[in-house]
């Protein structure tokens, strides 16, 4: 009887330990699963912010930048006159942003239909597109200026637009 005894308080100790091990691998994933969802949204946050910065690295860069054209060095401000030019030889720079494309929409003033920009109707067009779009697209707020010639002069003309990058899948 005393044998009986003990291999059954052996049983139930094996089955606590068991039950005890399994309880604390449920809390550790339950806390990991916590954890790594943590990380996918901060993951999620870091997509968006880079996307945003090579928009405006894009806006920035001396094939689209005012620089000092109109004035004083301005932010997030392209040159529509580069782009037109940049647009006619954009053969030589297919690969060089590694984005599978690029697009520029005037905002305001707001025409009632897109025209695609080319050297016979600029600017009096509403849409730069420079590669094909595919792929998923990322925006941002630009100044598009561009010189303008009348009985006073040339003057600098400068319009609310929107530049979207689109990649096909490595940026």
């Amino acid at each position: 009887m005393k044998n009986k005894s003990g291999q059954m308080k052996i049983q139930q100790m094996a089955f606590m330990l068991v039950a005890v091990t399994l309880f604390f691998v449920f809390v550790g994933l339950f806390f990991a699963m916590i954890l790594f969802s943590d990380i996918k949204k901060s993951s999620e946050v870091l997509e968006q912010k880079e996307a945003l910065l090579l928009v405006s690295k894009i806006a920035n860069s001396p094939e689209f930048s005012c620089g000092n054209s109109f004035g004083s060095s301005r932010i997030n401000c392209i040159d529509a006159d580069k782009v037109m030019a940049l647009k006619k030889n954009i053969n030589t720079y297919s690969e060089f942003w590694g984005v599978s494309g690029i697009e520029i929409r005037k905002l305001y003033p707001q025409e009632e239909s897109i025209i695609e920009c080319s050297s016979e109707n600029y600017p009096e067009c509403t849409r730069i597109t420079l590669f094909s779009n595919q792929g998923t697209g990322v925006s941002n707020f630009v100044a598009l200026c561009r010189k303008q010639g009348d009985n006073a002069g040339v003057q600098d003309k400068c319009e609310i637009a929107r530049i979207i990058v689109y990649s096909g899948g490595e940026v």
